[in-house]
């Protein structure tokens, strides 16, 4: 009996990339007669013609399914959704955008075969990303390695392959503030390296600001980490211990050689300084405590709009 495999495809206004992507991805498969092939696209609330296209793959193809979003919910939980629906002995998670070259699929099978159950691609360049955010990405994977009891892989996107255990450790994990680069590591299991240079995208523009990956890296260190709340209270500490050897080094020089003490400089420096502190370690506990808030509501992580499936069971 042949072994089944689902491609996850999460895609958000990809209506350029699509047609590109699905001949390659067929491509490939049709080189591996010898699985069950997948082709699940999850439409994460698109505003363009990404869902007609992705209706037309379905009307034309019996490998294609799709899952289509009530509105965009994000990378994360289209993920999810892919987990979800998943009934093969493995899926391979894939961006549409091309970054991620599909012919790499075939070395994930030929590691997957050999009793690998999380075959991750590491990327040796990140293609046309700026200095800045080459240097932020990296300077993230450097805190969140000190910071959490678990691997953290540089450099290692969401493209890999995972073994039906692993898909279910995944879909196990319920919570709404994900960070799924973070989870395929702390689920462990047997994980192998496939090195790779990464393409630059070809069409369409990148769904990643500045502000998006600042707030997906505070959601990868606030959801693996307690580290900045005992940041805040080592500083607490710090800072109480400067202010009392200050306050002695003023007292000191009161009382030995007389000098005046300064009054508005120094009362106006003090209570900035102690503010901008505080400041800091409300704002660290907020992170923490809106995420806390999120999880006690239990919302769904996702709703379905429309789910198209050519077979029962695969």
């Amino acid at each position: 009996m042949k072994k089944s495999v689902s491609i996850i495809i999460p895609t958000y206004n990809e209506e350029e990339s699509l047609p590109v992507f699905y001949e390659q991805v067929k491509a490939v498969i049709n080189d591996l007669p010898s699985y069950q092939w997948q082709l699940l696209f999850i439409d994460d609330g698109s505003k363009d013609h990404t869902l007609k296209i992705l209706d037309d793959f379905y009307d034309a193809d019996n490998c294609v399914d799709y899952i289509s979003f009530s509105r965009n919910f994000g990378k994360e939980k289209a993920m999810l959704a892919g987990f979800d629906y998943c009934e093969s002995d493995a899926c391979i998670v894939i961006d549409a955008d091309l970054q991620d070259p599909p012919y790499l699929i075939k070395d994930m099978l030929k590691y997957w075969e050999e009793g690998y159950d999380d075959v991750y691609c590491k990327r040796l360049d990140r293609g046309k990303e700026s200095w800045m955010k080459k240097k932020l990405s990296l300077l993230f994977y450097d805190i969140l390695d000190k910071s959490t009891n678990h691997d953290v892989l540089v450099n290692v996107g969401d493209f890999r392959l995972l073994d039906r255990k692993c898909i279910d450790a995944l879909t196990k994990i319920r919570e709404s503030e994900r960070y799924t680069k973070g989870l395929f590591g702390w689920i462990g299991y047997k994980k192998k390296e496939i090195l790779f240079n990464r393409e630059n995208r070809q069409y369409g523009k990148t769904h990643w600001s500045y502000l998006n990956l600042i707030s997906l890296a505070i959601s990868g260190i606030t959801s693996f980490t307690t580290a900045p709340l005992r940041l805040a209270t080592i500083i607490g500490f710090i800072v109480g211990i400067g202010s009392i050897i200050y306050m002695i080094w003023i007292i000191t020089k009161v009382l030995i050689w007389g000098d005046p003490v300064a009054g508005y400089p120094t009362l106006i420096s003090v209570i900035l300084f102690l503010g901008s502190i505080q400041l800091i370690c409300i704002g660290i506990m907020g992170e923490y405590l809106g995420r806390i808030y999120n999880e006690t509501k239990q919302r769904p992580n996702y709703l379905v709009n429309q789910y198209k499936k050519h077979r029962s069971e695969l």
